[in-house]
């Protein structure tokens, strides 16, 4: 395997690590105290995010996180992507290549049609607007898709949705206008072709956005939130691919995405070694620095070694998706899924630790960057699914020798 960036790829690394260095990092302060200023109750869109949006753009960081329109393999993405998991919330926004929008923007691209894509995708791929994915249910184990309780019912050249959906990202943002809901269409259909997704526009009469959830106390900027549907009504033509084809678009969305949560996790680890051996350098306790002693190195040097550990999995799967397609890596994608957010959580984790009280407070990204990582073990699937994946296979392995 040769993981080289080709010299497209080293070119926009570096133009994003300049980015990062002369525009997101400083826009890190000014967005904390914008929404500190209002509450992290209010939802509002920082403005220094639309200026970094307009600096992305005119340095040519836009929408990389699609071959078609950033010109990138997926291996390549990766690169990209763990240098924006140094600044997890901003940088992602700021080109175009955040969750949900990212899922639901090639999901579009597989499965709509011109006038979906007209109407919805354009102006997704313009930054105007912003969408939410609502599949996770409050009242079942919904990394299970066949648990999945919200109907959708056709009633004559309409669809009409009742159901509860929650951890939708992206709905406290106003600018969230469109939803991907999955639900079922034929209860008494084959398992996984029960299921159907439909695009609701926020507007749609009976869509009712119950409350905004927080995730370990942070209220995020774009909210994750609860949906009500009652008597939903959107036309037929909203149906994305067919009448049971949730299921199938659901795994195409989810594969590529998990690679990309994967390396803003290790960017996050990175940025989390970063600090802890500035504090340790810094820190002086028992009349030597941290730096010098010896359960300190030992946090350092796991850290350095899990992490790149990491990377390399987190590479091969997705060399293994731009060759094979994601069907031909899923393994490799469940096995990262477990693996990328548990060293970065561990590497936070030990950040925390040589920082003592400043690690769990706001004086440094710590505390959100454990409650971020901590919550990648549950989203786009829990540890427990991946891992009984990962075994399944493992078990059905025909091996050249048993003894």
């Amino acid at each position: 395997m040769d993981f080289a960036l080709s010299a497209r790829a080293e070119d926009v690394c570096g133009r994003m690590w300049d980015f990062m260095r002369e525009q997101v990092f400083p826009a890190e302060p000014v967005y904390d105290a914008w929404r500190a200023e209002r509450g992290h109750d209010d939802h509002g869109h920082p403005p220094v995010l639309e200026d970094l949006k307009k600096e992305a753009r005119a340095r040519g960081l836009w929408n990389l996180f699609h071959h078609e329109l950033g010109g990138l393999s997926n291996l390549e993405y990766a690169s990209v992507a763990e240098v924006m998991g140094w600044s997890p919330v901003i940088a992602p926004e700021a080109t175009n290549c955040g969750a949900p929008d990212t899922g639901n923007m090639e999901t579009l691209m597989l499965f709509g049609t011109p006038e979906q894509k007209q109407r919805w995708l354009d102006p997704l791929l313009e930054g105007e607007i912003r969408s939410g994915f609502a599949m996770t249910e409050p009242d079942v184990a919904s990394s299970d898709a066949r648990n999945i309780q919200t109907s959708i019912v056709r009633d004559g050249d309409e669809y009409v949705i009742n159901g509860r959906k929650w951890w939708t990202s992206g709905a406290a943002d106003e600018r969230c206008q469109i939803f991907i809901v999955m639900g079922k269409t034929d209860p008494e259909g084959a398992p996984h072709r029960q299921q159907s997704m439909v695009l609701v526009p926020r507007d749609t009469p009976g869509l009712e956005i119950v409350r905004h959830l927080p995730v370990f106390g942070y209220q995020d900027q774009h909210g994750h939130s609860e949906l009500r549907f009652t008597d939903v009504r959107v036309p037929v033509s909203n149906i994305l691919a067919g009448e049971g084809d949730g299921f199938m678009i659901a795994q195409a969305r989810l594969g590529p995405g998990r690679i990309h949560h994967c390396m803003r996790a290790i960017g996050m680890a990175e940025r989390a070694l970063m600090l802890l051996v500035e504090r340790a350098k810094q820190r002086v306790a028992f009349g030597r620095p941290l730096a010098e002693q010896g359960t300190v190195r030992e946090a350092i040097a796991l850290s350095r070694m899990e992490i790149d550990q990491a990377r390399l999995y987190v590479l091969k799967t997705a060399d293994l998706i731009d060759k094979y397609g994601a069907k031909g890596a899923r393994t490799e994608i469940s096995a990262i899924k477990v693996a990328a957010p548990r060293v970065a959580l561990d590497v936070i984790d030990r950040a925390i630790q040589v920082h003592g009280g400043a690690g769990v407070s706001n004086d440094t990204v710590l505390a959100r960057f454990y409650a971020s990582a901590r919550t990648l073990r549950i989203v786009d699937g829990p540890d427990a699914v991946h891992v009984r994946g990962v075994a399944k296979e493992e078990l059905a392995r025909e091996r050249p020798w048993v003894g």
